[in-house]
């Protein structure tokens, strides 16, 4: 028998704490708030069917392999979607990835050692977490409150931190952040990027859900706030994705980053899929020209907000002193605290037993030592489904109670 001996990240490595827990969902009749999934009744069949057939006019282009940054195509309209959310850019800054989630993983890749320091805000998206574990980075914690990165937390922690133990990498979801939800302030926006530049560190700002914005609530990327302040020198790496606007399956993200930094994720990404698929990318570029896009964005940000207040009004119904939470402006995720502390596995085994799933909070601390809280999802299941998965994790909670 062969004897293995794995390299020392994945001799033990702990697998997504999300995707964990899809066993559960075989259970009949169960009611999820856990995956981040957007609704798969607001895809827009029709227009990506559409995009599709055209896909063919050019079925060798289609068919054959792309260059590694991405077609031109689609890295034309990921361009011109930038200028849209407010970012200036040209289809060359574009670096075009199977997915938001390859990109984070092509910049640990060329930035981060055993040991390098990378500061995360906290509670975090939980691929981060393992990517950067597996890399085998000294993560440091920034706290969240409820407008985002607490960017005057962060200056005391930059100001007491040995020169070493500063940070080469910070990641941040600022714009309806996964798990919370919260919206960074342009305030914060700029005070972050003039803490990076002081410090000397890259910003990874990850954009899924920037578009995902109710009543108007949205501010521009912080890369564009890097722009304005720093202009060639932005200290900002931008990251966004297609998957939760337009349609998981295309696996299309991208990069915006300085062409030293593009340049070597670009080798990284040659030894990793060489290229993102053409046929996804050129699916992706004529839908994004074909004018549907910005219609279906409208109707799905509507639905979400119609979701999310279904959300928030059944957990007030049913639970109006257990728990506490922030109401989203955008987004797909509600972060809920208790009042008083719970037993977090027998909630979660209670839960599963009553047919309603979330993912526990400790899912999304890298350092442990927290774990009272939830995150919850109202983008995939309907209000019906809201207010139902409500009521049974109104049942789960009774009586789980830790007496103080």
């Amino acid at each position: 028998m062969v004897a293995v001996e794995f390299t020392s990240a994945f001799a033990n490595p702990s697998g997504s704490p999300i995707r964990e827990l899809f066993p559960y969902l075989s259970k009949p009749g169960l009611i999820s708030f856990a995956g981040g999934y957007p609704s798969p009744s607001l895809f827009d069949v029709e227009g990506l069917m559409d995009a599709g057939r055209r896909v063919f006019d050019d079925p060798a282009a289609a068919l054959q392999y792309g260059a590694t940054e991405g077609m031109p195509a689609l890295r034309e309209a990921l361009a011109q979607l930038s200028v849209v959310r407010g970012i200036s850019c040209e289809p060359d800054q574009v670096l075009v990835t199977t997915g938001s989630q390859q990109a984070f993983d092509l910049l640990v890749r060329i930035f981060v050692e055993p040991g390098t320091p990378v500061y995360l805000e906290t509670p975090a998206y939980p691929a981060a977490i393992q990517a950067l574990r597996l890399a085998g980075a000294a993560i440091h914690e920034s706290p969240v409150d409820a407008d985002g990165l607490d960017v005057e937390r962060l200056a005391q922690q930059l100001e007491e931190a040995a020169p070493a133990d500063r940070p080469k990498l910070l990641y941040t979801v600022p714009s309806f952040s996964n798990p919370c939800g919260t919206l960074l302030p342009q305030s914060r926006r700029e005070a972050l990027v003039d803490l990076a530049l002081r410090y000397g560190f890259f910003i990874v700002e990850d954009d899924p859900y920037g578009e995902l914005s109710f009543d108007d609530a949205g501010v521009p990327p912080l890369y564009a706030t890097g722009q304005n302040r720093a202009g060639e020198d932005n200290p900002v790496l931008y990251l966004s994705s297609l998957s939760k606007t337009v349609a998981p399956a295309l696996r299309v993200g991208w990069l915006l980053a300085p062409p030293d930094v593009r340049r070597r994720c670009a080798i990284a990404k040659q030894t990793s899929d060489l290229c993102t698929a053409p046929v996804a990318q050129l699916m992706a570029a004529h839908y994004l020209n074909s004018g549907r896009y910005p219609a279906n964005l409208g109707r799905t940000c509507a639905e979400y907000q119609r979701r999310m207040s279904a959300m928030v009004q059944a957990l007030r119904d049913e639970a109006p002193d257990t728990l506490k939470f922030v109401e989203p402006r955008g987004g797909m995720f509600l972060w809920v605290e208790f009042e008083q502390k719970m037993d977090m596995s027998r909630l979660f085994q209670s839960a599963v037993e009553n047919g309603v799933l979330y993912v526990p909070g400790a899912a999304f601390y890298p350092l442990g030592g927290r774990d009272q809280a939830m995150r919850l999802s109202y983008a995939t299941p309907t209000v019906e489904q809201i207010q139902e998965g409500a009521r049974r994790l109104g049942r789960a909670l009774a009586g789980v109670a830790v007496p103080s």
